[in-house]
């Protein structure tokens, strides 16, 4: 904890001092898509109290007596140092109840939040071996977002949803509905996947631990051959490099995966960690949980929409950039379509040869011998 009291019965001292949240909501550290979709949710009154009351219809029970039979449970007397970090996490967070949590066993590394009733968080021993303390200090904070944010009820609750569709999937164009309504899941999976590791970084205040997490998710525990400013020079290539089918392999690539890859999370957290809503955070100035009954479904929308378009406007992705010029009518856009998907790479187009100069390999045309 960061003052070293006493929480739920339990005394836990920090290796470190480290800022405390009373009180802040999940609004707070959200990306707007994911917080739009939640006070969506939240405004929905008693919706996740039907689907808890039907939580037997689920398979969570299972799950949880599956944990309970053949994983161990984090505790005093098991896994004493994640159960420090958990007390720790919730403490920073003031999340008043502290979730259950389970080592798999399993060599891949993953972590992951679910349940309706109450949310259970489960690592495997791929993770815990694999992440030195602050860098699994990050992940126990990431998964306690989750379950500050109500990620686990609401992932669980659109699941089912999906699942439910898939079964009427025989209608006519029943498959075109069920593939929106997977594609919308998984993107708001991914950006809740960014909100999580937002909340990662304020409980373990530590962003080049945050970092070596992610750099250790993609390429092991070989630390001493990896480098994060490298690691991050990795993302911004796959945004910017390439041409238009390129930007559209990286769609196709995306579309099946509920986490974003792990180069644009590290971008993604680096990026949120140097924004004055992080430094505010810091500083003591977020909103509140119980202002949360008060949020604006519209105004919620409208920072979505608003973050959107932002992504668009920077982005140097080729496609991106085509959607940024027909918004705004730029004037080389008919030029960049008559050259085809060579048109649409990252670099900028050239200017218009003058009348009756020569031509260079820059005008489409093959360079001559001895060029």
């Amino acid at each position: 904890m960061s003052d070293g009291r006493q929480h739920n019965g339990h005394e836990s001292v920090p290796s470190r001092q480290r800022r405390r949240f009373p009180g802040i909501s999940s609004r707070a550290y959200e990306h707007p898509a994911d917080r739009s979709a939640l006070v969506a949710l939240r405004k929905l009154s008693g919706f996740d109290t039907v689907f808890k009351a039907l939580s037997g219809l689920l398979p969570e029970r299972s799950l949880r007596l599956l944990f309970l039979s053949d994983s161990v449970r984090v505790s005093d007397r098991q896994f004493a140092h994640l159960n420090d970090m958990l007390r720790d996490a919730c403490h920073i967070l003031d999340l008043e109840k502290v979730p259950p949590m389970y080592v798999s066993q399993d060599p891949n590394p993953n972590a992951m939040c679910i349940g309706l009733d109450e949310p259970v968080i489960v690592v495997t021993t791929g993770l815990v071996e694999l992440l030195d303390e602050e860098e699994m200090r990050a992940v126990v904070g990431h998964e306690v977002g989750h379950a500050l944010s109500g990620h686990a009820v609401y992932r669980t609750i659109l699941l089912f949803l999906t699942s439910l569709a898939v079964r009427v999937a025989w209608i006519p164009l029943g498959n075109f509905a069920i593939m929106a309504i997977v594609t919308a899941l998984r993107e708001w999976f991914r950006k809740s996947e960014l909100s999580a590791d937002r909340a990662g970084l304020l409980v373990g205040q530590d962003l080049q631990a945050s970092m070596r997490g992610l750099m250790k998710l993609a390429g092991g525990n070989h630390l001493h051959e990896m480098n994060v400013d490298a690691f991050l020079e990795q993302a911004d290539e796959y945004e910017a490099g390439g041409d238009l089918r390129d930007s559209v392999l990286k769609i196709l690539n995306v579309l099946p995966r509920s986490h974003p890859f792990a180069t644009v999370r590290a971008a993604e957290l680096k990026k949120w960690a140097a924004t004055r809503d992080h430094q505010r955070i810091m500083d003591g100035h977020y909103p509140r949980r119980e202002e949360d009954k008060d949020a604006s479904v519209r105004d919620s929308w409208r920072e979505s929409a608003s973050s959107y378009a932002g992504e668009v406007r920077t982005s140097k992705d080729p496609l991106m950039k085509l959607v940024n010029d027909i918004a705004g009518g730029a004037g080389d856009l008919g030029e960049r379509v008559r050259r085809g998907f060579g048109g649409f790479t990252s670099s900028a187009p050239r200017p218009p040869r003058e009348p009756g100069t020569s031509s260079d390999p820059g005008d489409g045309r093959p360079p001559r011998d001895g060029a």
